[in-house]
């Protein structure tokens, strides 16, 4: 595979801090949603239509691609928003909307605004490319395909000249990388049936991802569920079969995360750069790989499996309700100026201690995520081994880091 036409890795952002994480680290691409019409709209992490401007301007300068979330289910009360959330992204040239809905999809094509059809559209074979292609440029295809499906797809897509509306072949998209649903392609309806939040209006509470009991309502007789919560998957990782990922054909790799921290996207976005650029570079290896996979488990996972797409199980339960990470940020203070001709940061410590040699993150929403190590503080410039709560220090950062920027030491989780 070319340079040219290698595999586009797009990226999750939930928040300019994790927007900027993933141009920082080699996103082709990134999906945002705006207000409460995409599949993440119950997460505190959600951009407004005010911030589409400050998105593509970002993105534009960096060479990144935009794509809008708009794949909910829609209700006739929500049609007028719709359209305005399609105008606002026209005008400021966000590159497509990624839809579910017929509504949302006919009035972006009415606006000529490029379409990606969502894997909430459940397509899993050729025939259906063939309709939405009247549509959509871009397909997400559905998660539970085997790479034989999925290169199938690709094949006939190919020997077909199956094209979208912009007159190129259709592109196919498929999940690489983070959180998978017990539904099929995310059309859940648990906590809908449960707490009157519909997943598919974006109010998933994750009920799924809780412990249960089995009760014999005939007897009584309870069982516990042991060691596995049965409705929750392990997260998807594809890093370790990536090269087959690339051969079925498959255009788009996306990462999922839009409710998850900016050092995720940072280490995931990272990872998987790296991961593409060595197979178009010929020097994809097992060593990279478990390199990889100890970047990838440090940050937030349910445990890793491969999906469906090796067709060897049905699946991977996680054996806890939280994350797997093998490490945790610990917030410590905040950012009040940066000396560029020293590169030298200057902080505040709000919270417990920091001392020489500790790893730790700076997070801001134009700095993205800055991972470095403490080589020396100083506190009244005067070298210390170890600055406490209340103390004002300052220590080199080769990159520029912002009044307000927020600092966390990296501990063992």
């Amino acid at each position: 595979m070319t340079v040219a036409n290698r595999i586009e890795l797009m990226a999750p952002a939930g928040s300019f801090e994790a927007l900027q994480a993933a141009i920082d680290n080699g996103a082709d691409s990134i999906y945002f949603g705006v207000d409460q019409l995409n599949m993440r709209a119950r997460a505190t992490m959600n951009f407004t239509l005010g911030d589409l401007a400050e998105i593509a301007e970002r993105c534009s300068a960096a060479g990144v691609k935009t794509y809008l979330t708009l794949n909910t289910i829609i209700y006739d009360h929500d049609i007028s928003l719709v359209k305005r959330v399609i105008d606002q992204a026209k005008a400021h040239q966000i590159s497509a909307i990624i839809a579910s809905d017929q509504a949302v999809i006919h009035y972006a094509f009415q606006q000529k605004m490029p379409v990606h059809a969502s894997t909430q559209l459940n397509i899993t074979n050729i025939d259906t490319v063939k309709f939405y292609a009247l549509f959509c440029d871009v397909m997400v295809l559905s998660r539970e395909l085997s790479l034989r499906q999925v290169k199938h797809i690709t094949e006939a897509i190919e020997k077909e000249q199956i094209k979208g509306p912009s007159g190129a072949l259709i592109k196919i998209e498929i999940f690489g990388h983070g959180a998978l649903c017990m539904a099929v392609s995310g059309k859940c309806y648990l906590s809908l049936h449960t707490q009157n939040a519909s997943a598919n209006r974006g109010a998933c509470i994750q009920n799924c991802r809780r412990s249960y009991k089995v009760i014999d309502m005939e007897d009584g007789h309870e069982l516990e569920i042991d060691n596995e919560y049965i409705m929750s998957p392990q997260d998807l990782c594809t890093i370790d079969f990536l090269d087959q990922v690339v051969a079925a054909g498959t255009n788009v790799l996306k990462i999922e995360g839009r409710g998850r921290a900016p050092e995720y996207v940072a280490a995931v976005t990272r990872c998987y750069r790296e991961a593409i650029d060595s197979i178009d570079a010929g020097t994809y290896s097992q060593a990279k790989i478990e390199a990889w996979m100890s970047q990838l488990e440090k940050v937030f996972n349910r445990g890793f499996w491969s999906g469906y797409y090796l067709g060897l199980k049905l699946g991977e339960w996680t054996n806890q309700a939280g994350s797997s990470a093998s490490q945790k940020k610990v917030y410590i203070g905040k950012g009040l100026h940066y000396y560029s001709k020293s590169q030298v940061g200057e902080f505040l410590i709000e919270a417990q201690s920091i001392k020489v040699g500790d790893p730790i993150f700076i997070m801001g929403p134009t700095t993205g995520v800055i991972e470095t190590e403490i080589e020396e503080i100083r506190k009244d410039n005067i070298v210390v081994e170890e600055a406490k709560k209340g103390d004002t220090i300052t220590f080199k950062v080769a990159e520029t880091v912002r009044a307000s920027d927020k600092l966390y030491k990296i501990v063992p989780a």
